[in-house]
């Protein structure tokens, strides 16, 4: 697999993290020969900020590019983003994947709508990938999108039952919409749960400004300002900046909630594993799997692809025996996924 670009450094919470998010390697785009020149089918992805090595949501995109290399005998490419680019970066980016007849090409989140919307007309055998995004639509485009605040609602329900002091946290990387579904499915799980129970809600930047996601340093404060005001649970929604979050919560010996991915089994957080209660999970490995796969079948997926608890696209992992051992918060759990799938609670997507 070959990585077209190099991410620009950005500040790591621990030194595990930045081995984990450097350790990968790095290739220049002269250096990548094209489909077209090798005869083999190839797929390709486009990080969003943190890049690979994040832990969290661009390491989940990868992983379903790996498997797709393993099972389908695809070849990969990766590219990553520099800090601080613009639309028109992210543009030539995705343009320079299709050119090399990667396919499909697939833009990991939603800050690729705008250039995905501009690129794909100009490739219409080429299908791009957008997750997170639904609104930029095309016949060549699938939108992967997910229901964040069901998964969101369960970590409600788990901090709720977890939380000894009637306080937990919420720690958004941005204040946009998407990250508001988080904030609104956990805010009302822990209040269905527990009405007296108090949520902090912190936003680590805002729009232009998407630092928020990328800097571990901003989510350890946000964390350690809530620990102090009484939060034994925190859930953050952040990106590579929740890292910091996670470290600042296990170092006080209080509980942290992982995103996208299972957190509790990324080896750059290995040293906090033990106080991450759970993660709520988004299958983006699987949904980029399938779009590589669908294209690879002749069938490639285009419009709105969503992945919700009926389909096990968002769920809570129970990876730590600790969580495992709480049989009243599970079954607390396990009912209010029932009751969503079922329609009897109908969750939030804004506060």
């Amino acid at each position: 697999m070959r990585r077209i670009t190099r991410i620009a450094t950005v500040g790591i919470a621990s030194a595990a993290l930045a081995l984990s998010a450097t350790a990968c390697g790095g290739k220049n785009s002269s250096d990548s020969a094209s489909s077209t020149e090798t005869g083999q089918k190839s797929a390709a992805i486009a990080y969003d900020i943190g890049g690979r090595g994040d832990q969290s949501f661009n390491d989940a995109a990868y992983a379903g590019l790996e498997k797709a290399e393993k099972e389908l005998q695809v070849k990969g490419a990766e590219a990553e983003p520099t800090e601080g680019e613009s639309e028109a970066d992210k543009v030539q980016r995705l343009t320079e994947l299709a050119r090399k007849g990667h396919n499909p090409v697939i833009g990991v989140g939603f800050a690729y709508g705008a250039a995905i919307e501009k690129v794909a007309p100009k490739f219409p055998k080429t299908t791009f990938g957008l997750i997170d995004d639904a609104s930029k639509t095309g016949p060549n485009i699938a939108n992967m999108v997910f229901n964040e605040e069901q998964g969101s609602y369960l970590a409600g329900v788990a901090a709720a039952k977890a939380s000894k002091t009637g306080t937990v946290g919420f720690i958004g990387g941005v204040e946009i919409p998407l990250i508001k579904k988080f904030e609104a499915g956990f805010t009302q799980g822990v209040k269905d749960t527990n009405p007296n129970a108090k949520v902090l809600s912190t936003y680590l930047s805002q729009p232009p400004d998407m630092s928020g996601f990328a800097k571990p340093d901003l989510g350890k404060a946000a964390a350690k300002g809530q620990l102090d005001n009484g939060a034994d649970v925190i859930y953050a929604a952040a990106g590579l900046a929740g890292s910091g979050a996670i470290e600042a919560a296990a170092t006080a010996g209080k509980w942290a909630i992982g995103v996208d991915s299972d957190q509790y089994n990324q080896a750059g957080l290995a040293k906090y594993k033990d106080k991450i209660l759970t993660s709520v999970t988004k299958d983006v490995s699987g949904s980029v799997y399938n779009l590589i796969k669908s294209v690879q079948d002749g069938s490639p997926q285009s419009g709105e692809i969503r992945y919700g608890l009926d389909k096990n696209g968002v769920g809570l992992a129970d990876s730590n025996p600790e969580y495992k051992n709480m049989a009243e918060l599970q079954a607390a759990v396990e009912k209010a996924k029932a009751d969503i799938i079922a329609k009897k609670i109908n969750v939030k997507t804004a506060p």
